[in-house]
């Protein structure tokens, strides 16, 4: 664990502005750690011992410690994701009137579309670039000031909008403000190349986000919390990573699976939903020889990702019950409807996982007349057949542009994925 992790965790979430940042920060970090690269596309040289990572389209990747005794061991799985609600930037032109351009954007995701109002914006992602032999490479982008914005309207001319909230049109009110008329100017495309120092025409595609500015920092009187962009689920592959870091399974297999596109229902080709994670763990178990018809039946899938934690400005949005506190430790998510994949005995499971690693253990249940959201448990559960439970920790503000947690959470949650990838019996039910 780093001397400060929380303070690594900000830095990790400032230089992941995008999945594929993600996907490329936790790759190198993985790969500092000893975890060699293998290709989808490769054959395989899988070893007892051996640390190993896989990547599928940039923004997705699954690592593998590999124990001495691969096929005497339960399998342990932490799932995560590496994308974030937001706005993409659309591959058209910029939109042209009253003197000014702006970028046509889509919603990814469900984002608190009013906090991007009147922030100090960006672009990040991946640009598409045709190289001088004809093929296509992919390239991150993130600029490092201020190119965006989203002007609010001033309340003079919306006298309601402390009463009703601030309410935007998509399409109307949230393309971004890139600059002043250039009429038959491709803006983005010329200014993208100009950036990346190529020529416009080789600029073929991109995967823009609007991003904050703003970099994550702590704040509190005890600076005990903690306020950054993309918490959720940044935080939750951050301690993934740190646990797998030092995975060292005697037995069995130790997994980290962090995916793409959980924020939009996970259904692509590098999405928890997708074939990606059961490909990997078919080619290792066939290299090692593994029985995974029977390791699966008694191994855990951790679904790591945030969860609610209690806002006292809206006490009725909670069960007073069953409402997680901030710095007071991970939280098992609950729901009867399997929004999220705990059960009762993986419940008493994660409370036993987090007593050996010496932090207290919460719950969590949503409101039971409002709509609750979902994770990657449950379909990684379906894929695999294996016991999982959703777990997190508690966050305020959850799918703003600038969310909020508990400063001393976070190396608790890594405490206990490092006990679940470790300690001997941590992964018995």
């Amino acid at each position: 664990m780093p001397a400060d992790p929380v303070t690594d965790l900000l830095t990790f979430i400032d230089s992941s502005p995008s999945p594929w940042h993600a996907g490329a920060n936790l790759a190198a970090r993985l790969g500092d750690a000893g975890f060699a690269e293998r290709r989808e596309t490769d054959s395989w040289d899988i070893r007892p011992g051996g640390r190993y990572l896989v990547r599928r389209d940039e923004s997705s990747l699954i690592a593998v410690a590999v124990g001495q005794r691969p096929s005497e061991g339960p399998i342990r799985i932490v799932g995560a994701h590496t994308d974030s609600p937001g706005l993409r930037v659309k591959p058209g032109r910029a939109r042209e009137g009253d003197g000014m351009q702006r970028l046509g954007v889509e919603v990814y995701g469900g984002p608190i579309l009013a906090t991007f109002a009147d922030r100090d914006l960006t672009l990040a992602g991946r640009v598409i670039l045709r190289g001088a032999d004809g093929t296509d490479a992919s390239r991150l982008f993130h600029h490092p000031t201020p190119i965006c914005r989203i002007p609010n309207l001033a309340i003079h001319m919306n006298r309601t909008v402390n009463d009703e909230g601030l309410k935007l049109s998509p399409h109307d009110h949230l393309p971004l403000q890139f600059g002043d008329e250039a009429p038959g100017m491709d803006a983005l495309r010329a200014w993208l190349g100009e950036a990346l120092g190529v020529a416009p025409e080789r600029v073929r595609a991109w995967e823009l986000g609007a991003v904050d500015t703003q970099a994550p920092t702590r704040y509190g009187r005890r600076q005990e919390f903690i306020a950054a962009p993309r918490l959720d689920n940044l935080a939750s592959c951050h301690a993934g990573l740190e646990a797998m870091r030092h995975a060292q399974p005697d037995s069995g297999l130790a997994i980290l699976a962090v995916f793409d596109h959980e924020e939009v229902g996970s259904e692509s080709f590098k999405g928890a939903a997708s074939s990606f994670l059961p490909d990997v763990l078919g080619r290792i178990a066939r290299a090692l020889d593994m029985p995974l018809e029977r390791q699966l039946p008694r191994s855990w899938l951790l679904s790591a990702d945030m969860t609610h934690a209690r806002n006292p400005a809206f006490p009725w949005a909670y069960e007073e019950e069953d409402a997680p506190a901030v710095n007071a430790g991970p939280a098992v998510k609950i729901n009867a409807k399997q929004r999220y994949a705990s059960d009762a005995v993986g419940s008493a499971w994660f409370a036993r996982l987090c007593e050996q690693a010496g932090v207290p253990c919460q719950h969590y249940v949503h409101r039971v007349d409002l709509p609750c959201g979902t994770t990657i448990g449950p379909m990684a559960a379906t894929r695999l057949g294996v016991r999982t439970v959703d777990v997190g920790n508690p966050m305020w503000a959850m799918h703003s542009i600038r969310e909020a947690a508990g400063a001393e959470d976070h190396a608790a949650m890594i405490a206990v994925l490092r006990t679940f990838y470790d300690e001997p019996g941590a992964a018995d039910g």
